[in-house]
Order: structure tokens, then C-alpha cells, then sequence
């Protein structure tokens, strides 16, 4: 029984390529009246290939730092330095303390004077019936009448009398 069957699939198998071996020619030519030429189907759509993507990156957030000072901060506290005008004018300044750039006045009285000294005839303060009263008078220029004070500073003192108190 076994031979029987390799017979039969032997010659099945023969029949079936030649068969299907006529229908992969290229190109046949049937001998009689009119030749007729088979033509083989145009060849199918290449293929379509799918490139795999490369792949999204994700950014994992890392956990914070967390800083903890060995030590409680202190805060320091610093006052806002006073904006100093650029000239006074005043009939009496009194105060502790008097600076300035440039001193123009017709009198100072004071314990100490600082500063290169001009010898005037007098000053010409303007008009102004002001007069200043604070613990310290600080100036690029200062015009006055009479000055009190404790200390006098000035890069130039430009004054018609002066009394050391």
C-alpha cells in the first residue's frame, strides 16, 4: 500500500509542475492559425514596508532635593540709606552734624570744622526764610545764612566768620 500511495503522489506531483511550470512561462506561442501570446500580469505593488519608530522619550521628574540647614538663619536688617539732596538753602542750619561737598555761609559757629577753608567777604545765600533744625544736615552743596553745629565737614567751606564754641 505504501508503493501505491508514493506512485500516486509521484505522479500527481509530476502533473502538477508541469502544469503549473506552463503557467510561469514568459511568454507562449501557440502554433495554427493566429499566434496567440499570453503575457504575464504586470508584477504586483512592492511591498509596503513598516520601519518601526524609534520610540518616544520620557522624561521622569526627579524627587527635590530637600536642604535643611545645620544652622537657623538669621536675617539681617539694613536700613535704607537716605537719598542726599543736591543743595540746601537755609537762613540757620542747627544740628549735631553738618557735610556737605561745599559749604557756603557767612557765619559758622562750631566745636570742630573740617575742610579746606575760604576766606570770604560774604555769601549771597538768596532768598530764603527757612531754617533747618535736625540731628544731621548732609548735602552735596549747602547755602546758609549761619550754621550751628558740633562738627562741620566739608571738602570746601567757603565762610566770612567762623567761631570755634
Amino acid at each position: 500500500m505504501n508503493r501505491r500511495m508514493l506512485r500516486t503522489v509521484l505522479a500527481g506531483g509530476t502533473a502538477l509542475t508541469m502544469v503549473a511550470g506552463g503557467a510561469w512561462a514568459a511568454e507562449v506561442i501557440v502554433q495554427g492559425t493566429a499566434p496567440v501570446v499570453v503575457q504575464p500580469a504586470p508584477p504586483a505593488a512592492p511591498p509596503v514596508v513598516v520601519q518601526p519608530s524609534t520610540p518616544p522619550v520620557v522624561v521622569q521628574p526627579s524627587t527635590p532635593a530637600v536642604v535643611v540647614p545645620s544652622t537657623p538663619a538669621q536675617t539681617v536688617v539694613v536700613p535704607p540709606t537716605p537719598a542726599v539732596p543736591q543743595t540746601v538753602r537755609a537762613d540757620n542750619i542747627k544740628a549735631n552734624e553738618v557735610r556737605a561737598q561745599a559749604i557756603y555761609a557767612n557765619t559758622i559757629k562750631a566745636r570742630q570744622v573740617q575742610g579746606t577753608i575760604h576766606q570770604t567777604n560774604k555769601v549771597d545765600v538768596g532768598k530764603t526764610k527757612d531754617d533747618i533744625k535736625a540731628p544731621l544736615v548732609s548735602a552735596s552743596v549747602i547755602y546758609a545764612d549761619e550754621i550751628k553745629a558740633d562738627s562741620v565737614v566739608a571738602n570746601d567751606i567757603y565762610v566770612r566768620k567762623i567761631v570755634r564754641d
